[in-house]
């Protein structure tokens, strides 16, 4: 098993923007460093987690039973959806007592079955980089590690950056119209899992 096209897969998955690093810079520049270290361990932790489970038993799940992973994607898309709606109308205030409170480490980590470019990145992982022949549980073992070590670096830097721009932002129109455009990238980042379905059923 060739460890360096898995790290590379791992690193451009990671820093690239997604509901997930969209979703932790925004609570960097709305709560702060402190307050997302949870989100963060959330998505770093959980992520990880969720490949060893589709690589260890749920992908056959998934192509025995598709329509559990339509599912899965609709209520993802739904969620996220809603989320976007939550973000655009959240306070402009810096981290105020009405604000909505930023994710638990255990939103954070279900956040992920619910997030459609995590379901790629993790099946893409598994089915691209394990071989026939050797242990699948060590090869999807390593995988997962490997998003561990070199992804949180990765969700650092997003939440480093929310941090760098919170003083920015401390003007509330500022921080509106940041949470507005961050709203508007979540969405943005659905639309190829939005056209995806539209195709299927519309073809």
């Amino acid at each position: 098993m060739d460890l360096w096209p898995i790290l590379f897969f791992v690193v451009s998955t990671s820093i690239t923007p997604g509901p997930n690093n969209i979703m932790i810079l925004t609570s960097g520049v709305n709560h702060g460093w402190r307050q997302s270290i949870p989100h963060l361990l959330g998505i770093d932790i959980g992520f990880p987690l969720m490949v060893i489970a589709i690589g260890l038993g749920l992908s056959g799940v998934f192509s025995a039973y598709p329509v559990i992973q339509n599912i899965i994607k609709y209520l993802g898309i739904s969620y996220l959806l809603y989320l976007s709606y939550l973000i655009a109308t959240s306070s402009a205030v810096v981290a105020t007592d009405k604000q909505r409170p930023p994710f638990s480490f255990i939103q954070a980590a279900l956040f992920q079955w619910l997030n459609p470019k995590a379901w790629i990145m993790a099946i893409g992982a598994v089915a691209s980089f394990t071989q026939a022949g050797q242990s699948l549980h060590w090869q999807v073992l390593t995988i997962a590690g490997l998003y561990f070590i070199a992804g949180t670096p990765c969700t650092i830097c997003w939440l480093l950056a929310g941090q760098g721009l919170r003083r920015w932002l401390n003007r509330p129109q500022a921080r509106r119209w940041f949470n507005y455009c961050m709203a508007s990238l979540l969405v943005v980042s659905l639309l190829p899992s939005i056209a995806e379905e539209v195709r299927r059923w519309w073809p």
